[in-house]
């Protein structure tokens, strides 16, 4: 059997929240089987209701010639990735494979792409499917077809990039963001991979990226110090043979599910030798997990908002039916899904407990306590203060109280609402 507070840490990083029956279920097994199951489950997840479809796109359809028809669109086109957004924060709270969800939500962050330019549901839910599918298996079948994925073409003006005319966004980013990181790179090497993603466009009556050959720079481009007639999937090829990229991406994974801090030498060593020649994101992480620092971690990490309202939500039964309340609250804290605010993804740690944001958490608190089904209401109700303290820290896998944390939730400790309120804005549960 696991230690029981190992397991607890790693729940807590490796799902949005763990309730108290995934906890039980958890330690009475081997730690390393645990994490094989987070990593790899079995089966289909039943808890993951699919996302909307939306057949009428405004995206899709043809281009507006009135200004009344334009606004309409517009604001359908907003309608649609709102919806999308609430679909995705119940999801994200529902799921039974909660690390491949997470992993989804890691990744968004990491090829960061906002609905804002994107404006299209339709391309914004295909790039979540992309991340599901392929995100937790080799990295350059994921980097392949992200260059080809339509929401991150236009995001990064990938559409306008043209042998006559060449765009470096998409070039740029893929190299510092994506793969190989600052230093790592040149402008010439920025310039020739630019040439290479050329010739992509997005049919708008189907919402797919489609090649178009006249507009494709052929001929050898010198990227890195290796010259060839580069396309798309053989630039990224290339970007992933790099001996800076799987230190790259080590560091990015460490940096959300271990530590703000740097990657130790010895955790990153061991995480890229399991990634190996197969760039295997699932193997990596699995070495994250199990790695004695990553034990070490534990309060390390400040929750992000959106992990903080999904976890609490998951723990305490809430159904996100609230969910367009909480996307309001999100918002006020600075982290909406589908909206990053920039192509570098959202920050992290202390960058989260401003005071705006903490009043933003609070009012979210609120709401989220407003909606606790009655059956835990009763278990918060129940014996005196100590025996309902610890039935919170146990509903919230929170190890232990602080005292200056216990005094103040003490005193609130007859009314369950504002018990749990102020359980959820406390730095136990703000940081794990």
């Amino acid at each position: 059997m696991a230690d029981r507070s190992r397991v607890i840490h790693l729940l807590r990083r490796a799902t949005f929240g763990p309730t108290a029956a995934e906890i039980e279920r958890a330690a009475g097994r081997s730690y390393d089987e645990v994490v094989a199951d987070l990593v790899a489950p079995s089966g289909a997840d039943p808890g993951a209701a699919p996302l909307p479809a939306f057949r009428d796109d405004p995206y899709l359809a043809a281009r507006p010639t009135t200004r009344e028809a334009r606004i309409q669109a517009r604001r359908r086109a907003r309608e649609q990735v709102d919806e999308l957004t609430v679909a995705w924060l119940r999801r994200l709270a529902t799921a039974h494979h909660q690390l491949p969800e997470k992993m989804v939500f890691f990744w968004h962050g990491h090829w960061a792409t906002s609905a804002q330019k994107v404006r299209s549901a339709t391309l914004m839910r295909g790039q979540l499917t992309t991340f599901r599918d392929r995100g937790l298996g080799d990295f350059a079948r994921l980097a392949r077809a992200m260059v080809r994925d339509p929401a991150l073409i236009v995001w990064l003006d990938g559409q306008r990039n043209t042998r006559r005319a060449p765009n470096e966004n998409l070039a740029r980013e893929l190299m510092e963001l994506f793969t190989l990181g600052i230093g790592a790179y040149g402008e010439a090497d920025v310039r020739a991979a630019a040439r290479a993603l050329t010739g992509w466009r997005i049919d708008r009556s189907t919402g797919a990226a489609v090649f178009v050959p006249g507009r494709h720079s052929p001929g050898p481009k010198t990227v890195l110090g290796v010259t060839a007639d580069l396309d798309a999937e053989s630039l990224v090829d290339l970007l992933v043979r790099q001996p800076t990229h799987p230190a790259f991406l080590a560091g990015r994974l460490w940096r959300r599910f271990g530590s703000g801090e740097p990657v130790p030498d010895g955790t990153r060593d061991r995480m890229i030798a399991a990634y190996g020649a197969d760039r295997d994101v699932g193997a990596m992480l699995t070495a994250l997990l199990t790695d004695e620092r990553f034990e070490a971690s534990r309060g390390q990490m400040v929750k992000q908002p959106v992990e903080w309202a999904v976890g609490a939500a998951r723990q305490m039964g809430v159904d996100l039916g609230v969910a367009a309340r909480v996307r309001g609250g999100l918002r006020a804290m600075g982290q909406v899904p589908l909206r990053p605010p920039s192509v570098g993804g959202w920050p992290s740690g202390a960058a989260w407990l401003t005071t705006s944001s903490l009043q933003a958490r609070l009012r979210v608190a609120a709401v989220l306590a407003g909606a606790i089904p009655e059956r835990t209401a009763a278990m918060l109700a129940d014996g005196d203060t100590d025996t309902r303290l610890e039935s919170l820290g146990r509903l919230l896998a929170v190890d232990a109280w602080t005292d200056r944390t216990r005094r103040t939730l003490a005193a609130a400790a007859a009314r369950p609402q504002r018990l749990v309120t102020l359980a959820l804005v406390s730095p136990e549960y703000t940081v794990n």
